[in-house]
């Protein structure tokens, strides 16, 4: 067996090392970088700043999310959208996955220190530790509010990158911060919904499974509103203009509009459709946050 064992570690190839770094994640996480960094200057943003502190950002989170294989590597083996995963298959060993995961985060943490300031490196390893150590670690099989906890540490990148250029922290990123922190929870409780047998085989406290999921879809609906009112704040506070509030209020009301879909059950695949769209959603409010910064910048 220990040769199997082997043999099938000695398969892994490049792919199977980047697949360790939830690189869609990752590249989401790095959108929200880019927007903060934009948004926290009216000059153009220093090119270092620009590629070295994305790089860091992205390598602290690509170790944290091999943390997360490591950790998950039985829950992942059981469930059907992760069971093809590089350890669930046995394709890396959790050794060689920690090991990649320290050489990421050290690495990271080098190039935030060289290329950006003290604080954009302090508050990263933060967020890592807060993901793959608290949420991951522990609160994921010890609450069924693992996610709305555990949320802090993946809605950090905008402060990130308004750290990156600022040095400090202000009010500004951290709306941006309470706005992904508001997404988060109807985001992945949907994806909640369409996995909850599996979340119940690998015997995972997610929401649907430990309360249903009707109070799922009525704590959905709830937290869409609330994130509705949260990303019309940036136009309150004037950190952005009509552009923004026309893009929040229309993306904000298609969210709702998915949430009362699902709450009602009245479309097939409402759940995971659900999930796809609030991807969009985040990306598109960002990229509008973004648009009509420079729009204001012209007037």
């Amino acid at each position: 067996m220990a040769t199997l064992i082997g043999e099938r570690h000695s398969q892994a190839t490049w792919r199977d090392y980047l697949e360790l770094t939830k690189p869609k994640v990752v590249v989401l996480m790095l959108i929200t970088s880019l927007v903060g960094m934009f948004l926290a200057t009216r000059a153009g943003v220093p090119w270092t700043v620009l590629v070295f502190g994305n790089l860091g950002i992205a390598l602290c989170a690509g170790g944290a999310a091999a943390v997360n294989h490591v950790v998950d590597r039985r829950i992942d083996a059981v469930m059907a959208r992760t069971h093809k995963r590089p350890l669930a298959e046995g394709r890396v060993s959790p050794a060689a996955a920690l090991t990649f995961a320290l050489i990421l985060a050290v690495s990271g943490q080098a190039v935030l220190l060289v290329f950006t300031n003290p604080l954009t490196a302090w508050l990263t390893l933060a967020s890592l530790l807060g993901y793959a150590v608290v949420y991951t670690g522990f609160l994921k099989r010890a609450t069924p509010q693992n996610i709305v906890i555990g949320g802090l540490a993946g809605a950090a990148p905008p402060l990130l990158g308004w750290v990156a250029i600022t040095g400090h922290v202000s009010a500004e990123p951290l709306l941006l911060v309470l706005i992904i922190f508001a997404w988060t929870p109807p985001h992945f409780w949907a994806l909640a919904i369409h996995r909850k047998e599996e979340y119940a085989k690998a015997d995972i406290p997610m929401l649907p499974v430990t309360h249903g999921e009707h109070y799922t879809k009525i704590h959905i609906l709830l937290y869409t509103f609330v994130l509705l009112a949260v990303s019309l704040m940036p136009y309150v506070i004037h950190m952005s203009g009509l552009l923004y509030l026309a893009c929040a209020l229309g993306l904000g009301a298609r969210f709702l509009q998915w949430a009362v879909v699902l709450y009602r059950g009245t479309r097939p695949h409402a759940a995971i459709n659900t999930f796809k769209y609030s991807i969009y959603y985040l990306f598109l409010l960002f990229i509008a946050l973004l648009v009509d910064h420079y729009l204001m910048l012209n007037l």
